[in-house]
């Protein structure tokens, strides 16, 4: 079983913006690049890293022919929009984005500039692309979930690893998640698992804490956290609080389990931003982002943490054990 893994940081912050220096005669391109978490969140590193790994593989190097201008949003939707449009100022060569927020920004500010996502979710449904196969705008890229069936994947996995459960919490913000498109297919496979679904929309520690609370006093209760900006910056008292009250929760991004959260399973981030490099690359050589694919994942993670299944009193199957890529002890 594997064991909890840290990532080295990329160096830095204050290197940030990369700045490219150009052999004499070349031309550099210019990718902006946005991301919705703060900057000091250990989450971003890794994805950037494995960007700018694929990309230098590609003959996109940082530093001679490439310059990257990144910005930091820390979950903040005002922020967001401002960066998106202090971006498209800068006439880029390309964009790279990640989150439904922030995609939906860009699409607002240009329809011209190239935009390579790497995790947006059911971006048809959200009117991002109008077809996956031929996306016919400025905007391709790869998405973090198609529809709802991973939702719905994580109450079963939820009611997996705590059997017994008569009530599931499905917890987002309204403002940033998509998920309410989906609600009434969610609500439809909770009753159909036996499970009372309790809707819990979110904007604050304050609410997340209140919405918590609230749970722990119902008897035989668990939680699912849907995947958006918000609740990944917030992941810390989304923890915290469900320790506090005792309840289960299953989480989409690796980073809750490995900062304390009971079970993840969700989309590789790492692998999207690794496989949006080659995108990158093929736009700047030439390629029309209209006539490229928004491509699905093609690889998932799921990280259960002992420690946390122990302190709430459960013991985690042996079919769980047995697909987990990492297991925290």
């Amino acid at each position: 079983m594997k064991r909890r893994t840290f990532i080295a940081g990329l160096g830095s912050t204050a290197a940030w913006p990369i700045v490219a220096r150009a052999q004499q005669g070349d031309r550099v391109r210019r990718i902006g690049m946005l991301i919705s978490f703060d900057e000091n969140d250990p989450e971003w590193k890794a994805r950037i890293s494995a960007f700018t790994q694929a990309l230098a593989d590609l003959g996109w190097t940082d530093g001679s022919n490439v310059q990257m201008d990144l910005r930091f949003a820390g979950g903040d939707i005002g922020r967001i929009r401002a960066l998106a449009r202090e971006l498209v100022g800068l006439q880029p060569d390309i964009i790279l984005v990640n989150g439904t927020p922030a995609t939906i920004a860009f699409q607002r500010e240009t329809r011209t500039i190239p935009i390579v996502i790497a995790g947006v979710t059911d971006p048809v449904a959200q009117r991002i692309v109008p077809r996956l196969d031929r996306p016919g705008g400025n905007i391709t890229g790869f998405a973090d979930f198609g529809d709802a069936s991973l939702y719905v994947k994580y109450l079963e996995l939820l009611l997996e690893i705590a059997p017994g459960l008569k009530r599931a919490e499905i917890m987002f913000n309204p403002d940033t998640s998509p998920v309410s498109a989906f609600m009434p297919s969610l609500e439809t496979a909770a009753r159909s698992l036996k499970l009372v679904p309790i809707i819990a929309p979110v904007h604050s520690d304050a609410e997340i804490e209140a919405a918590i609370d609230a749970l722990g006093r119902e008897p035989g209760a668990g939680l699912v956290v849907m995947p958006d900006t918000f609740t990944t910056v917030h992941r810390a008292p989304i923890i915290l609080a469900a320790a506090r009250n005792n309840v289960p929760a299953v989480y989409q991004g690796s980073g809750f389990a490995r900062d304390g959260g009971l079970l993840s399973y969700g989309p590789n981030p790492v692998d999207l931003y690794r496989r949006a490099a080659s995108y990158v690359d093929r736009i700047l050589r030439g390629a029309k982002p209209a006539e490229l694919p928004v491509q699905l994942p093609t690889k998932y993670e799921m990280v259960v943490n002992l420690k946390t299944a122990k302190a709430l009193g459960l013991t985690v199957p042996q079919s769980i054990l047995l697909r987990a890529d990492e297991v925290i002890e």
